[in-house]
């Protein structure tokens, strides 16, 4: 659980946010109030704390990570092919694998043609994982499955936020 001090109204427009169990959190939370804020730790200050709790959100990615965007076309039945293929080589790189998320979407206003996402914690590891055996195996089945090229943007994360 969370509390963000940027969530509650402050004059001195603290940026204060602090994380932990429910029971941590109000602990420290009311420790903060009392000591930077200057209120009272009463039960209603601990109510309102607690009231104020929310589930942990992390940004999807962080700055300094690589994400790689790669636009492609082909039908449905290729890409379950495609899927099947991916499902085949994440068991294969096993460990050496060094994607730390991936979403693919499928364009709305142009059929057959999906974008995948790809984040990798550093533009070192995407280039150590692109550089595997057993990624280039995976490149060249997934060429043959679709119709013409991937577009590939290559891009250094220099913002993420959670909202």
């Amino acid at each position: 659980m969370m509390v963000d001090c940027r969530d509650l109204p402050s004059e001195s427009n603290c940026s204060l946010m602090i994380e932990g169990t429910a029971d941590e959190v109000v602990r420290a939370a009311v420790q903060h109030a009392v000591d930077a804020h200057g209120h009272e730790d009463t039960p209603e200050l601990r109510e309102g704390i607690s009231g104020s709790l929310r589930e942990v959100t992390e940004a999807p990615t962080n700055e300094g990570a690589f994400v790689q965007l790669i636009e492609f076309r082909t039908d449905k039945e290729r890409l379950a092919e495609g899927q099947a293929a991916m499902d085949r080589y994440e068991a294969e790189i096993g460990s050496a694998h060094t994607v730390r998320w991936a979403v693919m979407g499928a364009d709305r206003d142009t059929p057959d043609t999906y974008v995948q996402i790809v984040e990798f914690p550093s533009y070192g590891q995407a280039m150590a994982n692109s550089g595997h055996p057993a990624t280039r195996a995976l490149s060249e089945q997934l060429r043959k499955l679709t119709d013409g090229e991937p577009v590939f943007r290559n891009l250094d994360v220099v913002q993420a936020r959670a909202s």
